[in-house]
């Protein structure tokens, strides 16, 4: 800027004509007898005001403007501050404060709707008596004659039906909010609701969406280009025609060089200046859906739909967003590898949890969101097959009778149920005897699991499993250890989180912390781990997962670090899964068709889905320190029970 005067410094200088000149060229009337009207109905509607005040009693309270809140745009970030996206009902707007908008853009905004505002008391006599004129000139309302008090109550408070009953109610309304509310306030408020075009409301999201700046930054060429879409938004809009809104502009830098808010050399500067569009943000897609859309379903669930479309929430995920892509990455990599072998319509879900805190850290619900949006990560629930197992020997362990090298007989059983007789069957369909637990879950023997499982109870299982956050149907049925039940990938992957935390547990979440739009917080997830589980029996199982992957079926996992898991694999191979964890980092990763449909002739946990586990922990713990995890022996073994 040229001029150093201030905003308050740059109100127009009154001059004697300057109501007049609004009235050029209106129908046959002359000059003078015009002014006559003008001033004749300036004071008709100053005297009656006052009377219509008293008789608009059923006109809404301005007082309740006072704690007014405008519907505000929600905005969720990644862990890293990253803008991820924005969600918001009929009105994206993001409310900032009156010092933080350009003092080009208040000019001229004022000096387009209101040069006037900052010496009428809600209404300017003079601006309704020349509309009341034009409009008996012209046999209808053609002419509005708003103050933006007036506006900002017709758009808060009234239809947007233009009539002269709208027009006194604005009148009165504005009346009653300039008595309540400061000058500012009432500007302020203005520019957060004034609708921009192309869904922005507000003037925070107008100069994000046309100029990819704050509004506190928008020059004096790019605030007249705004000021000039107030009236007519769709139609003046850059986005649309350039030549109509460069037009608009320079009706609004004549206006405020007229008004002498702005000189000469700084009018001819905003004109040369060239303008930078930004690009329509109001209806962009998520950069990372499967996180933002589970973000959006946690919110409604604690806040309500309405609080997440029109609070104006600002969500910090646990998801660092670098991190997210990687992951969505590798499941994409792997879908074409499972394609080539033979695994066709292949669906992967991969969900990544700190078992230290369960934030999780990622969360990929299916090969490609833009295909489809179904989260399997969070909302497919599939029989998670042997990965079951380690569920039944934690419980087991917790009992106090079992260890991991407690000897349990690998051989021929046979069950009467509700359902008749149940004769279990090993994968391989041969039997190999006595063995320590270690070995049974390492090679992923069934009959020794379900065994175990009836030795302590159902009933026992189920109980763990609802602590660990399992809340699926399930029945005390001998099946039950084979992973009968259906399970969501990140069910699975924070139960085993639990274990590798040696029984500490918070709930899962992909939120860490949310405020309002002034940053008064709203939900803090800071961790606030329970102990839930025996820490000897949860180490001990973690013991024995690390045989399955040092030498049992899952070998297809071993990475350069300690590391503990479990493969499964359902019959007629539908659902064939790898969860395993290190000290920092829980994964569980779920292979399987929409159609529950087989996958391929021996497809299997170990053989095609540890490979994926392996692959996506190498790259997420490539700068992570190598970690050992505690041995049983730190901890009491529960007594027997």
């Amino acid at each position: 800027m040229s001029s150093s005067r201030t905003f308050e410094d740059k109100q127009p200088q009154r001059r004697a004509s300057s109501g007049f000149e609004f009235l050029k060229g209106v129908g046959q009337v002359t000059g003078g007898t015009l002014l006559s009207i003008t001033m004749l109905a300036s004071s008709i509607v100053a005297g009656g005001l006052v009377g219509l005040a008293i008789s608009f009693r059923n006109l809404p309270d301005v007082r309740q403007l006072r704690n007014f809140f405008p519907s505000e745009t929600t905005y969720i970030y990644d862990v890293k501050g990253k803008l991820l996206t924005s969600i918001h009902g009929e009105a994206n707007r993001e409310v900032v404060p009156l010092d933080r908008i350009s003092p080009n853009l208040k000019r001229a905004v004022l000096a387009s709707e209101d040069s006037h505002f900052y010496d009428h008391h809600g209404i300017n006599p003079t601006g309704v008596g020349r509309a009341i004129v034009v409009n008996a000139v012209a046999g209808g309302v053609k002419e509005g004659g708003s103050t933006v008090t007036m506006q900002l109550v017709k758009n808060l408070f009234l239809s947007q039906k233009r009539a002269f009953t709208r027009k006194l109610a604005e009148a009165v309304l504005a009346i009653r909010l300039e008595q309540i509310l400061t000058k500012d306030q009432i500007l302020e408020m203005y520019l957060n609701q004034v609708y921009w075009g192309h869904n922005n409301y507000g003037v925070q999201t107008a100069a994000r969406s046309y100029f990819n700046k704050s509004s506190e930054y928008l020059s004096l060429g790019e605030s007249a280009m705004m000021a000039g879409l107030i009236q007519a938004p769709e139609e003046f809009s850059p986005f649309v025609s350039m030549k109509l809104a460069k037009q608009k502009q320079k009706e609004v830098l004549g206006r405020m060089l007229e008004l002498n808010w702005i000189n000469q050399s700084e009018y001819d500067d905003a004109l040369k200046q060239e303008i930078k569009l930004g690009r329509i943000k109001s209806f962009q897609g998520s950069a990372l859906p499967y996180v933002t859309n589970t973000v959006a379903q946690e919110l409604a669930k604690k806040f309500g739909r309405e609080t997440l479309l029109k609070g104006g929430m600002r969500v910090q995920t646990t998801v660092d967003a670098k991190f997210q892509i990687m992951a969505e990455e590798t499941v994409t990599k792997w879908h074409k590898s499972l394609l080539g072998q033979g695994l066709s319509k292949n669906q992967i879900a991969l969900v990544a949890i700190d078992p230290r805190t369960h934030f999780i850290k990622a969360l990929v619900g299916g090969v490609d969101p833009k295909i489809s949006e179904f989260n399997r990560a969070t909302q497919a629930q599939r029989q998670p097959g042997s990965s079951f197992k380690p569920f039944v020997y934690y419980t087991a362990f917790a009992t106090g009778k079992y260890g991991p090298d407690s000897t349990v007989v690998d051989s021929p059983v046979s069950y009467r149920d509700g359902n008749g007789w149940y004769f279990p069957r090993n994968y391989d369909g041969g039997f190999s005897g006595a063995m320590p637990i270690r070995t049974a879950l390492a090679q992923s023997r069934n009959i020794p699991v379900i065994k175990i499982g009836k030795a302590v109870g159902m009933n026992r299982v189920i109980e763990t499993c609802r602590t660990l956050g399992i809340m699926s149907p399930m029945e005390p049925v001998t099946s039950l250890p084979l992973g009968a039940i259906g399970v969501t990938p990140l069910e699975m992957a924070s139960a085993y989180a639990t274990f590798a935390n040696y029984g500490w547990q918070s709930p899962p979440t992909v939120i860490a912390r949310v405020t309002d739009s002034s940053g008064n917080v709203l939900l803090d997830n800071t961790p606030k781990p329970q102990l839930v589980l025996d820490p000897w029996a949860s180490a001990a199982i973690i013991d024995v997962m690390r045989t399955v992957v040092t030498s049992g079926t899952g070998k297809g996992a071993a990475i350069a670090r300690p590391s503990a898991g479990k493969t499964g694999t359902t019959s007629s191979e539908k659902d064939i899964w790898f969860v395993g964890t290190v000290p920092q980092l829980t994964t569980a990763v779920w292979v399987g068709r929409d159609d529950n449909r087989q996958l391929a002739s021996r497809a299997t946990g170990g053989g095609m889905v540890a490979p994926i586990w392996k692959d996506f922990m190498e790259k997420a713990l490539k700068n992570v320190p190598v970690e050992n995890f505690k041995p049983p022996s730190q901890f009491s073994r529960p007594k027997s029970q």
